[in-house]
Protein backbone atom coordinates (compact mmCIF):
# COMPACT_ATOMS: atom_id res chain seq x y z
CA UNK A 1 0.00 0.00 0.00
CA UNK A 2 0.85 3.62 -0.62
CA UNK A 3 2.37 5.05 2.41
CA UNK A 4 3.31 9.29 1.81
CA UNK A 5 5.29 9.53 5.35
CA UNK A 6 7.46 6.34 4.38
CA UNK A 7 10.84 6.90 3.17
CA UNK A 8 11.38 4.39 0.17
CA UNK A 9 14.67 2.50 -1.49
CA UNK A 10 14.78 2.51 -5.53
CA UNK A 11 15.20 -1.30 -6.22
CA UNK A 12 15.10 -0.75 -9.99
CA UNK A 13 13.79 1.91 -13.07
CA UNK A 14 13.24 1.37 -16.34
CA UNK A 15 11.66 3.01 -19.31
CA UNK A 16 9.95 1.02 -22.49
CA UNK A 17 6.95 2.12 -24.66
CA UNK A 18 3.34 1.85 -24.54
CA UNK A 19 1.47 0.49 -27.10
CA UNK A 20 -0.14 4.77 -28.15
CA UNK A 21 3.98 4.96 -28.80
CA UNK A 22 4.57 6.96 -25.48
CA UNK A 23 7.31 6.17 -22.95
CA UNK A 24 6.36 4.62 -19.74
CA UNK A 25 8.90 3.86 -16.38
CA UNK A 26 8.43 0.95 -14.30
CA UNK A 27 10.20 1.65 -10.85
CA UNK A 28 10.42 -0.82 -8.45
CA UNK A 29 10.99 0.61 -4.34
CA UNK A 30 11.11 -0.87 -0.91
CA UNK A 31 9.61 0.85 2.01
CA UNK A 32 12.04 1.11 4.27
CA UNK A 33 9.57 0.63 7.62
CA UNK A 34 8.48 -2.50 6.35
CA UNK A 35 10.27 -3.58 3.82
CA UNK A 36 6.87 -4.00 1.40
CA UNK A 37 7.46 -3.94 -2.17
CA UNK A 38 5.44 -1.08 -4.32
CA UNK A 39 5.66 -1.15 -8.14
CA UNK A 40 5.60 1.78 -9.55
CA UNK A 41 4.45 3.49 -13.18
CA UNK A 42 5.58 6.92 -14.57
CA UNK A 43 3.97 8.26 -17.20
CA UNK A 44 5.84 10.16 -20.45
CA UNK A 45 5.10 13.64 -18.85
CA UNK A 46 6.53 12.30 -15.13
CA UNK A 47 10.12 11.58 -17.19
CA UNK A 48 10.36 14.58 -18.89
CA UNK A 49 10.38 16.52 -15.78
CA UNK A 50 12.57 13.61 -13.70
CA UNK A 51 15.98 14.01 -14.23
CA UNK A 52 18.13 10.74 -14.86
CA UNK A 53 19.96 11.09 -11.65
CA UNK A 54 16.87 10.81 -9.36
CA UNK A 55 15.99 7.55 -10.78
CA UNK A 56 19.52 5.67 -9.69
CA UNK A 57 18.74 2.18 -8.50
CA UNK A 58 19.57 2.87 -4.23
CA UNK A 59 18.35 6.46 -4.31
CA UNK A 60 16.11 6.88 -0.82
CA UNK A 61 12.45 8.83 -1.90
CA UNK A 62 9.55 10.21 -0.37
CA UNK A 63 6.62 9.72 -2.60
CA UNK A 64 5.12 13.50 -2.37
CA UNK A 65 2.01 13.12 -5.00
CA UNK A 66 1.13 9.25 -6.04
CA UNK A 67 -2.32 7.39 -6.86
CA UNK A 68 -2.85 3.74 -5.82
CA UNK A 69 -4.41 0.97 -8.09
CA UNK A 70 -5.60 -1.69 -5.77
CA UNK A 71 -6.92 -3.83 -8.92
CA UNK A 72 -3.41 -3.62 -10.35
CA UNK A 73 -1.57 -3.62 -7.54
CA UNK A 74 0.70 -0.49 -8.42
CA UNK A 75 1.03 2.91 -7.96
CA UNK A 76 0.69 6.28 -10.35
CA UNK A 77 3.83 8.02 -9.24
CA UNK A 78 3.46 11.40 -10.35
CA UNK A 79 6.15 13.05 -8.23
CA UNK A 80 8.54 12.75 -5.63
CA UNK A 81 11.45 13.45 -4.22
CA UNK A 82 15.58 12.22 -3.32
CA UNK A 83 16.59 12.13 0.17
CA UNK A 84 19.36 10.52 -0.10
CA UNK A 85 21.17 9.94 -3.49
CA UNK A 86 22.84 6.37 -3.84
CA UNK A 87 26.64 5.60 -5.54
CA UNK A 88 26.55 4.52 -8.85
CA UNK A 89 28.95 2.05 -7.58
CA UNK A 90 32.32 1.21 -6.65
CA UNK A 91 35.33 4.28 -7.47
CA UNK A 92 37.99 3.82 -10.64
CA UNK A 93 40.52 3.23 -8.74
CA UNK A 94 38.94 0.40 -6.45
CA UNK A 95 37.37 -1.31 -9.66
CA UNK A 96 40.78 -0.96 -11.47
CA UNK A 97 42.43 -2.85 -7.99
CA UNK A 98 39.59 -5.57 -8.24
CA UNK A 99 40.16 -6.35 -12.15
CA UNK A 100 44.03 -6.66 -11.44
CA UNK A 101 43.34 -8.76 -8.32
CA UNK A 102 41.43 -11.42 -11.19
CA UNK A 103 44.12 -11.41 -13.21
CA UNK A 104 46.82 -12.11 -11.34
CA UNK A 105 44.34 -14.91 -9.68
CA UNK A 106 43.87 -16.07 -13.79
CA UNK A 107 47.92 -15.63 -14.01
CA UNK A 108 48.23 -18.63 -11.73
CA UNK A 109 46.78 -21.06 -13.91
CA UNK A 110 48.74 -23.46 -14.51
CA UNK A 111 47.57 -24.88 -17.85
CA UNK A 112 48.85 -22.40 -20.46
CA UNK A 113 46.35 -22.19 -23.11
CA UNK A 114 43.71 -21.91 -20.22
CA UNK A 115 45.60 -19.17 -19.15
CA UNK A 116 45.87 -17.43 -22.07
CA UNK A 117 42.21 -18.16 -23.22
CA UNK A 118 40.98 -16.19 -20.17
CA UNK A 119 43.47 -13.73 -20.09
CA UNK A 120 42.78 -12.65 -23.52
CA UNK A 121 39.03 -12.53 -23.07
CA UNK A 122 39.71 -10.13 -20.13
CA UNK A 123 42.12 -7.68 -21.23
CA UNK A 124 40.26 -7.24 -25.07
CA UNK A 125 37.40 -6.76 -22.54
CA UNK A 126 38.38 -4.47 -20.13
CA UNK A 127 36.55 -0.89 -20.57
CA UNK A 128 33.40 -3.26 -20.67
CA UNK A 129 34.47 -5.26 -17.51
CA UNK A 130 35.08 -2.46 -15.60
CA UNK A 131 31.67 -0.66 -15.41
CA UNK A 132 29.70 -3.67 -16.62
CA UNK A 133 26.85 -4.67 -13.29
CA UNK A 134 26.58 -8.60 -12.41
CA UNK A 135 22.85 -7.94 -12.84
CA UNK A 136 19.67 -5.85 -13.68
CA UNK A 137 18.18 -5.76 -10.59
CA UNK A 138 18.48 -8.96 -8.58
CA UNK A 139 22.44 -8.84 -7.27
CA UNK A 140 25.42 -6.62 -7.54
CA UNK A 141 23.29 -4.20 -9.98
CA UNK A 142 25.95 -1.24 -10.01
CA UNK A 143 28.82 0.44 -11.61
CA UNK A 144 31.59 -2.49 -11.39
CA UNK A 145 29.42 -4.99 -9.83
CA UNK A 146 30.25 -7.49 -12.18
CA UNK A 147 34.11 -7.24 -11.04
CA UNK A 148 32.95 -7.33 -7.41
CA UNK A 149 30.59 -10.52 -7.96
CA UNK A 150 33.68 -12.89 -9.93
CA UNK A 151 36.13 -11.50 -7.22
CA UNK A 152 33.26 -12.86 -4.39
CA UNK A 153 33.13 -15.99 -6.33
CA UNK A 154 36.67 -16.17 -6.37
CA UNK A 155 36.91 -15.82 -2.68
CA UNK A 156 34.05 -18.55 -1.73
CA UNK A 157 36.33 -20.85 -4.21
CA UNK A 158 39.36 -20.40 -3.07
CA UNK A 159 37.96 -21.14 0.50
CA UNK A 160 35.94 -24.25 -0.97
CA UNK A 161 38.39 -26.30 -3.15
CA UNK A 162 40.86 -27.16 -0.34
CA UNK A 163 38.31 -29.20 1.45
CA UNK A 164 36.78 -30.74 -1.79
CA UNK A 165 37.72 -34.47 -1.49
CA UNK A 166 36.30 -35.39 -4.74
CA UNK A 167 38.49 -34.58 -7.86
CA UNK A 168 38.45 -31.56 -9.40
CA UNK A 169 40.48 -29.31 -11.01
CA UNK A 170 41.17 -26.21 -9.33
CA UNK A 171 42.01 -23.95 -12.51
CA UNK A 172 38.90 -25.32 -14.23
CA UNK A 173 36.72 -24.12 -11.22
CA UNK A 174 38.16 -20.80 -11.03
CA UNK A 175 38.60 -19.90 -14.97
CA UNK A 176 34.53 -21.10 -14.64
CA UNK A 177 34.25 -18.71 -11.80
CA UNK A 178 35.77 -15.79 -13.81
CA UNK A 179 33.91 -16.67 -17.25
CA UNK A 180 30.30 -17.72 -15.97
CA UNK A 181 29.01 -14.17 -16.17
CA UNK A 182 31.04 -12.84 -19.09
CA UNK A 183 28.23 -12.38 -21.15
CA UNK A 184 26.77 -9.93 -19.39
CA UNK A 185 29.30 -7.45 -20.57
CA UNK A 186 27.18 -7.59 -23.53
CA UNK A 187 23.90 -8.55 -22.50
CA UNK A 188 23.61 -5.45 -20.13
CA UNK A 189 24.14 -1.33 -20.98
CA UNK A 190 24.48 0.89 -17.83
CA UNK A 191 23.98 4.52 -18.06
CA UNK A 192 27.08 5.85 -16.04
CA UNK A 193 25.35 8.61 -15.13
CA UNK A 194 22.05 7.33 -13.67
CA UNK A 195 23.18 3.91 -13.09
CA UNK A 196 20.21 2.71 -14.70
CA UNK A 197 20.54 -0.90 -16.24
CA UNK A 198 18.76 -2.34 -19.59
CA UNK A 199 19.22 -4.92 -21.78
CA UNK A 200 21.19 -4.56 -24.75
CA UNK A 201 18.36 -5.80 -27.88
CA UNK A 202 21.01 -7.15 -30.11
CA UNK A 203 22.48 -9.22 -27.82
CA UNK A 204 18.50 -10.30 -26.64
CA UNK A 205 17.98 -11.23 -30.68
CA UNK A 206 21.79 -12.86 -31.14
CA UNK A 207 21.94 -14.58 -27.51
CA UNK A 208 19.32 -17.08 -25.48
CA UNK A 209 21.26 -15.43 -22.46
CA UNK A 210 24.82 -14.88 -21.01
CA UNK A 211 25.02 -18.40 -19.83
CA UNK A 212 24.56 -19.49 -23.28
CA UNK A 213 26.92 -16.78 -24.66
CA UNK A 214 29.82 -18.37 -22.13
CA UNK A 215 28.76 -21.84 -22.79
CA UNK A 216 29.37 -21.41 -26.13
CA UNK A 217 32.64 -19.29 -25.83
CA UNK A 218 34.23 -22.03 -23.88
CA UNK A 219 33.15 -25.23 -25.71
CA UNK A 220 34.46 -23.68 -28.96
CA UNK A 221 37.38 -23.34 -27.39
CA UNK A 222 37.93 -26.77 -26.33
CA UNK A 223 37.46 -26.27 -22.45
CA UNK A 224 33.67 -28.83 -22.27
CA UNK A 225 33.94 -28.99 -18.59
CA UNK A 226 34.42 -25.45 -17.95
CA UNK A 227 31.10 -24.90 -20.37
CA UNK A 228 29.05 -27.15 -18.85
CA UNK A 229 29.97 -25.43 -15.10
CA UNK A 230 28.74 -22.22 -16.38
CA UNK A 231 25.67 -24.10 -18.04
CA UNK A 232 24.54 -25.12 -14.77
CA UNK A 233 25.17 -22.60 -12.61
CA UNK A 234 21.69 -20.66 -12.42
CA UNK A 235 20.66 -24.26 -11.32
CA UNK A 236 17.28 -25.13 -12.94
CA UNK A 237 16.10 -24.60 -16.29
CA UNK A 238 13.62 -22.07 -15.10
CA UNK A 239 16.03 -19.63 -13.77
CA UNK A 240 17.80 -19.91 -17.20
CA UNK A 241 19.86 -22.76 -16.67
CA UNK A 242 20.86 -24.78 -20.07
CA UNK A 243 21.65 -28.21 -17.65
CA UNK A 244 19.03 -28.75 -14.88
CA UNK A 245 20.89 -29.69 -11.55
CA UNK A 246 17.50 -31.45 -10.67
CA UNK A 247 18.89 -33.89 -13.49
CA UNK A 248 20.12 -37.69 -12.32
CA UNK A 249 23.99 -38.76 -12.57
CA UNK A 250 25.23 -35.38 -12.96
CA UNK A 251 28.67 -35.74 -12.00
CA UNK A 252 30.25 -33.66 -8.46
CA UNK A 253 31.92 -30.63 -10.90
CA UNK A 254 28.38 -29.62 -12.08
CA UNK A 255 27.06 -28.18 -9.12
CA UNK A 256 30.17 -26.02 -8.10
CA UNK A 257 29.96 -22.73 -9.64
CA UNK A 258 26.28 -22.85 -9.13
CA UNK A 259 26.49 -23.20 -5.12
CA UNK A 260 29.66 -20.31 -5.42
CA UNK A 261 27.54 -17.82 -7.37
CA UNK A 262 24.36 -18.55 -5.27
CA UNK A 263 26.27 -17.49 -2.59
CA UNK A 264 27.51 -14.09 -3.74
CA UNK A 265 24.34 -13.10 -5.10
CA UNK A 266 22.89 -13.83 -1.50
CA UNK A 267 25.47 -12.79 0.72
CA UNK A 268 27.79 -10.54 -0.97
CA UNK A 269 27.81 -6.81 -1.47
CA UNK A 270 24.87 -6.95 -3.40
CA UNK A 271 23.20 -3.36 -3.78
CA UNK A 272 25.20 -0.14 -3.56
CA UNK A 273 23.59 0.84 -0.51
CA UNK A 274 26.48 -2.25 1.09
CA UNK A 275 29.32 -0.19 -0.59
CA UNK A 276 29.10 2.88 1.50
CA UNK A 277 32.43 1.81 3.41
CA UNK A 278 34.24 0.33 0.62
CA UNK A 279 35.22 3.99 -1.09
Amino acid sequence: MLDLNAKYEILSFSVGDTKAGTKMGKMQIKNLDDSSILNCVLWEETLNRTPDIATRTGNIIRIITASYNEKYNNCLLNNYEVLEQAKLGIDEDIRIKYFNGIIETINTFKDEKLKNFVLNIFNENKEKILVSPAAKSMHHNYVGGLLVHITECLEIAKTLLPVLKKRIKKDEVLAAVVLHDIGKIFEYEINTESGVIEYNEKFKKDWISHSQYGFTLCMSNGFSDIAKMIAAHHGRTDWGAMIDLGEKDLEPFYYIIHHIDDLSAKFGETSVNDLKDMN
